[in-house]
């Protein structure tokens, strides 16, 4: 299964009050030292566990990890 956003595929990224974000949604986010775009895949308040869309978990980050949530993926 490939990823849903493709390395070097163009994304449109908005800051975001984490209180809106939703099981789901993609957030830019830091993790280890880097940047990555990451599925939220579950929400205990104030953290959010974060991974892929091929069922891997990286973690759990809080809301000043996450930058802003991507509203658009360029084909």
């Amino acid at each position: 299964m490939a990823g849903m956003i493709d390395s070097g595929q163009l994304c449109t990224v908005e800051p975001v009050d984490p209180s809106t974000l939703r099981v789901g949604d993609i957030v830019l986010c830091k993790v280890r030292g880097g940047e990555y775009l990451h599925l939220v895949k579950a929400i205990q308040r104030p953290r959010f566990q974060i991974g892929n869309n091929r069922g891997h978990i990286n973690g759990w980050v809080t809301a000043n990890s996450i930058f802003g949530k991507c509203v658009r993926v360029q084909a």
